[in-house]
């Protein structure tokens, strides 16, 4: 090898080195790759991500629709169930009783024997009656036959006019005589048959008062048993005077419909018909008694039972409903919490023409469909916003067993 050509290769190993000592130096500015034009990848940390924005949360809230619908208008009271009819059975004659023919709670027809009371005296005193009358009969047809003898002799003048006015007068006395035996077997024979207590009515039989042996006497006015209609029976109750008018404006309309409830006024008990109201007013209270009667098929009401009657005496056809709930009182009067489309409420007055405290009555200020807010209100305002968590309809009226 040459001299001149070991110059250069120690040239070349020295620039080989030099220009390695050059990249290490540069660093990543020394590579023409795409990472060099690419921003670099940010760490993603908690520290460094924006804060989401809090969800809006509304007032928790039930609801209901308004609804049209017919609503019956009731006037309210208190009344007392009675027996249709009621019959105190008390004996009518003395003596023994020989036999109870009837059951502690039994149905009883009228005709039916309850208690038979010893007969034999009456059956004697029947017995001697007839034969006075038999005997006055006897005597009676002699003095008709002494009559008809001295009127033929007091013609001939053999016997005198005096004579034959006496006879006259026995016959007579004796015909008013027969008279008073036919009274008293008559008497007798009704005494006779009062010894057989028999129904004059339909209905229930109470609680026995008498037992069979002892001896009852008609002045003593005991009561053995009572009997009661309770098919149909009667409720009467009061209502203000003021409502009379629109009783009997209603009753010249027809038949007018009472229903009885339960002490719980939920119950159904009954559906009848009003009889008529009382003929005076109350004046120490102010209130009139009206009387209904019932067709108790049920056997629901019971004499002495008190319940609570509505009278039904109107009908309010196509009315606007909502439930009462919904009605709030404020300075300006009533109003409710409508539902917006955008889950915000508005408060709309309104008018209500009536409120039983289930269902009220809107003529205005709500529309058919709309929805009113029934629980929640306390946290309400004219435009908050509201999160119904529960819904219902606007309820129906009160209809008989509901």
């Amino acid at each position: 090898m040459s001299r001149y050509a070991g110059r250069r290769r120690s040239w070349a190993i020295s620039a080989c080195v030099g220009l390695v000592c050059v990249f290490a130096a540069g660093g990543v500015d020394a590579q023409p790759s795409v990472a060099a034009s690419a921003p670099a990848p940010v760490a993603s940390t908690p520290a460094a991500a924006s804060p989401a924005a809090p969800a809006v949360q509304g007032v928790p809230v039930t609801v209901a629709s308004a609804q049209r619908q017919n609503v019956p208008v009731y006037l309210r009271g208190l009344g007392s169930v009675q027996a249709y009819r009621s019959v105190l059975v008390r004996a009518r004659v003395d003596g023994a009783i020989d036999k109870i023919a009837f059951t502690e709670g039994q149905e009883v027809q009228p005709g039916e024997l309850l208690v038979q009371i010893d007969p034999r005296p009456y059956q004697a005193a029947l017995d001697q009656a007839v034969a006075k009358k038999n005997a006055d009969t006897a005597l009676l047809d002699a003095a008709n036959a002494d009559v008809d003898r001295y009127t033929q002799l007091s013609r001939t003048e053999v016997a005198s006019k005096q004579k034959l006015e006496n006879v006259r007068a026995v016959a007579n006395q004796l015909q008013a005589a027969l008279q008073g035996d036919d009274a008293a077997i008559a008497t007798a024979r009704l005494n006779l048959e009062y010894t057989r207590i028999l129904s004059p009515i339909s209905g229930r039989v109470g609680l026995r008062q008498v037992d069979q042996g002892n001896f009852v006497r008609q002045a003593e006015n005991q009561t053995i048993v009572t009997i009661a209609q309770i098919q149909p029976i009667s409720v009467v109750f009061t209502l203000p005077q003021d409502n009379l008018a629109r009783v009997m404006d209603t009753m010249g309309k027809g038949k007018v419909s009472v229903l009885a409830f339960a002490s719980d006024d939920k119950q159904l008990l009954d559906e009848g018909e009003l009889l008529t109201p009382d003929s005076t007013i109350d004046a120490s209270t102010g209130t009139i008694k009206l009387k209904a009667t019932f067709p108790n098929v049920a056997r629901r009401l019971w004499p002495g039972q008190f319940v609570n009657v509505r009278l039904l005496i109107e009908t309010r056809t196509d009315a606007i409903t909502v439930p009462s709930a919904a009605v709030q009182r404020g300075l300006n009067g009533p109003y409710v919490y409508l539902v917006q489309p955008d889950s915000t409420v508005a408060r709309r007055e309104v008018t209500v023409a009536l409120d039983d405290g289930r269902l009220a009555t809107v003529t205005a200020g709500v529309a058919e469909g709309d929805r009113v807010v029934t629980a929640g209100h306390s946290r309400l305002t004219a435009g908050t916003k509201v999160n119904i968590t529960a819904g219902n309809t606007a309820g129906t009226p009160p209809q008989p067993g509901g």
